[in-house]
C-alpha cells in the first residue's frame, strides 16, 4: 500500500476528500514531528514541506515523487536535491491572485486617500488632512510579473478606470491589460506608472531588479508596491529614492532582509506602509490548496503527472 502524507492541518471534510481521492493509499496527516521518520522513508506522495523531513524523505532508501509545495513560492526548498531524486515538484500556484491582488489594491486606496497619514494622526490624536488626495480611477497601473496574480491585479485595476500595463518575460497579449511588455522594457513602463506592483517570483534572474536606475525611472509622485520578493529590490536604494523624493512612496509587504531589524529607517518613514509578509494570507487559502492538491493527485493517480504548477528546476518555478 503506497504512502502519502499531509503535513498541514486540514479540516476533516478536506481530509476525506483527499482519501476519497486515493483509495487503496496509506494517507498520513500530521505535523513533522509528530510522524514517524520511517513514514517519511515510504512516502510517494508529500504534501507540504519542512526542511525537518529533508534527510530522511530525500536520502538513502528515500521513496518520494512528488511533491506538493504549500506555497506558490519554492525557492527556500532544496531545488537541487529534489531534481537529483527525480522528484516531481508542483506549487501552490494559483491559491494566492484575489488576497495578495486585494492587498495591493488595498495599498493603493490607502496611498490615494492619504489613509496611511489619517491612521498615523489618529495615534497621535490629531486631525490633520493631507492635501491632495487622488483617485485611482485614470491612474496608470505597471504590474511587473504579469501571471495570474498580476492578472486579477490587472482586472481590479481596469474595474476602477485604471490604465494597466503588464510587464513579464516576453511581450504577448495579457488578459486584463492594456499594453504588455517584455522585462527587457521595465523602464518603459516603470516611467509611465502611477503605481508599480513587483509580483516576480525569487529566482537568480530576479534578484536586485530594483536598484537606483529603476527608482529614478519612475515619476517623482509613483507608488512602488512589493507583494512579491523582498531581494528583487535593492533596499539602500530604496530608501534613498523615499528620502530624495525620487518616488512618492512605497508599500512592502515583502522585504530584504526580511523582517527589517530595529531601527531600519523604512519603520520610521511616513510615505512608506509595512506589512509583515501577509499578503497571500486567506482564511479561504485550505480550501483553495485542497482543492489544487486533490485535482492534481486524481492526474498523478491516472497519468503518474500531476496536472498542473510542474516546476521548471533549470527555471526555479
Amino acid at each position: 500500500m503506497p504512502t502519502m502524507i499531509c503535513l498541514h492541518g486540514l479540516t476533516p471534510e478536506q481530509e476525506a476528500r483527499v482519501r476519497e481521492a486515493a483509495p487503496g493509499w496509506n494517507i498520513v496527516f500530521g505535523r513533522p514531528k509528530e510522524l514517524d521518520d520511517k513514514l517519511f522513508r515510504e512516502a510517494e506522495v508529500i504534501c507540504g514541506w519542512s526542511p525537518a523531513i529533508e534527510k530522511e524523505s530525500l536520502g538513502e532508501g528515500g521513496s518520494l515523487k512528488w511533491l506538493q509545495s504549500w506555497s506558490a513560492g519554492v525557492d527556500k526548498m532544496p531545488l537541487d536535491k529534489l531534481e537529483q531524486a527525480g522528484v516531481i515538484l508542483t506549487t501552490a500556484s494559483g491559491v494566492h491572485p484575489v488576497p495578495m491582488s486585494e492587498t495591493a489594491l488595498a495599498m493603493m486606496l490607502a496611498f490615494s486617500r492619504g489613509l496611511h497619514h489619517s491612521v498615523r494622526s489618529q495615534l497621535r490624536g490629531k486631525w490633520e488632512p493631507r492635501e491632495p488626495y487622488a483617485e485611482l480611477n485614470g491612474a496608470t497601473l505597471a504590474i511587473i510579473g504579469a501571471g495570474e496574480i498580476g492578472t486579477e491585479l490587472g482586472r481590479l485595476g481596469q474595474a476602477l478606470g485604471m490604465r494597466t500595463i503588464g510587464v513579464r518575460r516576453t511581450a504577448r497579449p495579457t488578459p486584463h491589460m492594456d499594453e504588455t511588455l517584455a522585462i527587457g522594457q521595465l523602464h518603459d513602463a516603470l516611467a509611465q506608472a502611477d503605481y508599480v506592483v513587483n509580483v516576480l517570483p525569487h529566482t537568480p534572474d530576479t534578484e536586485r531588479v530594483y536598484g537606483a536606475a529603476e527608482f529614478a525611472a519612475m515619476k517623482e509622485s509613483a507608488v512602488f508596491i512589493n507583494i512579491g520578493r523582498g531581494v528583487s529590490v535593492d533596499t539602500e536604494a530604496l530608501v534613498e529614492a523615499l528620502r530624495s523624493g525620487a518616488i512618492g512612496g512605497a508599500g512592502l509587504d515583502v522585504t530584504d532582509p526580511e523582517p527589517l531589524p530595529e531601527g531600519h529607517p523604512l519603520w520610521a518613514m511616513e510615505q512608506v506602509i509595512l506589512t509583515p509578509h501577509m499578503g497571500g494570507s486567506s482564511g479561504r487559502y485550505k480550501e483553495r490548496v485542497t482543492d489544487l492538491f486533490v485535482r492534481n493527485l486524481k492526474s498523478y493517480l491516472e497519468d503518474g503527472r500531476p496536472a498542473r504548477n510542474i516546476v521548471d528546476y533549470e527555471r526555479g518555478y
